[in-house]
């Protein structure tokens, strides 16, 4: 039987994060998944660009993965802009209410992860696990992973950052809260005539939510929300028509658009799990709080969680406290549930505000829009979780 100190199910960039947050301790460490390592090495385009913050490019950079992404494949973001339906009036975010240069930064997930493997790949007490995890059992001291490899792992502490449909979680008999808004995600990169000008663009109209990220030479990320019946269809359209339906939806204001790539897809649909930790467990990542993409704050607050986490192991360590006790564990979970719920009520409450087609909740969007540009401390509220 194997024996490690942590064990991490899931090799996303939430997992490897945490492992490569640690690789500066004495600690060893398991990492475990099914996908195979050449495909972690390189892993494939998804669609998905990241916005991070400066709170998370801090984070990055103490992992040590900031300074290997070049950066001609970053892009900066100077300012957000958010717009009710076809109405010209826009809810404006500047990097100058931060007082920063940028608001933030956009960079392909994949990107992420890619860098993030090439760091794990170095750490000699960092070990990769190409299996997956069928049973767990837990007691008062360890934990035992059962592997599809015919192994066990011996384990002090197990932290699950595998999805936000995580199986791990369902094993250790935890729940969440899950909504699923019955919408999906079309991703894809297009290139356009006119400039972005580094402005992210958020348009909620009422059969469809559109986003627009900017990123390098004249080329954004689009993101357009729809019905499942819609995005079928969106996927189905040769590459001129969508080209041309989604010039059309931005009202041509970035000029001809051309698709980059492929389209992907994925469903809307949000979790809250409803305990953080059980006995020599932990969540991150999704597996935790899954978020809606709308307000970007998905992988941003997954390392708030595992800097949480990293820092609180670190102490136990230096304290010769047991890294999987229950104290441990405990204050983990309330330092990022008191950052989480805020962020995920508030974020699924917009949602639902701005997708209602009712009279009276276009009234009301409209009136928020503006109460938030005039508010002071309304606004403030969001940019200090940029900065």
């Amino acid at each position: 039987m194997m024996k490690f100190d942590i064990a991490i199910i899931g090799s996303g960039p939430n997992g490897i994060a945490l492992a490569c947050s640690l690789a500066d301790t004495k600690l060893k460490i398991a990492i475990i998944d099914k996908v195979p390592k050449k495909i972690l090495e390189k892993p494939s385009i998804d669609g998905r660009e990241i916005a991070l913050t400066h709170r998370s490019v801090k984070i990055l950079k103490k992992i040590g993965v900031w300074k290997l992404i070049p950066d001609n494949l970053i892009s900066i973001i100077k300012e957000a802009r958010v717009l009710d339906g076809r109405s010209e009036y826009f809810l404006d975010f500047k990097h100058q209410d931060i007082k920063k240069d940028y608001l933030g930064y956009l960079i392909p997930n994949h990107l992420i992860r890619k860098y993030l493997y090439k760091i794990l790949k170095k750490k000699k007490n960092i070990t990769s696990i190409e299996a997956e995890c069928l049973d767990i059992k837990v007691n008062e001291n360890n934990s035992i992973i059962s592997l599809s490899n015919n192994k066990k792992i011996k384990s002090t502490l197990i932290v699950a950052a595998d999805t936000r449909f995580s199986n791990a979680r369902t094993k250790m008999g935890i729940s969440s809260f899950k909504r699923n808004f019955n919408k999906h995600m079309i991703v894809c990169r297009m290139e356009h005539e006119k400039s972005h000008n580094n402005i992210a663009y958020e348009y909620f109209q009422y059969e469809q939510t559109l986003a627009l990220l900017p990123y390098i030479n004249n080329q954004s990320s689009i993101i357009t929300t729809v019905s499942k019946n819609k995005a079928d269809s969106l996927l189905k359209l040769n590459v001129d028509e969508f080209n041309n339906q989604i010039q059309n939806n931005f009202d041509n204001h970035f000029g001809k658009m051309k698709l980059i790539g492929k389209r992907y897809s994925y469903p809307m649909i949000t979790v809250y799990s409803k305990k953080f930790v059980a006995n020599r467990f932990a969540l991150i990542g999704d597996a935790a709080v899954g978020m809606h993409p709308v307000t970007a704050h998905g992988f941003n607050l997954g390392l708030k969680g595992i800097d949480i986490l990293s820092n609180e192991i670190k102490l136990a360590l230096e304290r010769k406290i047991d890294i999987g006790s229950s104290s441990v564990l405990t204050k983990f979970q309330y330092k990022l549930h008191r950052v989480a719920i805020p962020i995920y009520l508030s974020t699924n409450g917009i949602v639902s505000l701005y997708t209602n087609t009712t009279y009276p909740a276009k009234l009301a969007r409209k009136l928020a829009l503006r109460l938030a540009n005039t508010i002071g401390p309304v606004k403030q509220a969001f940019l200090s979780t940029l900065e």
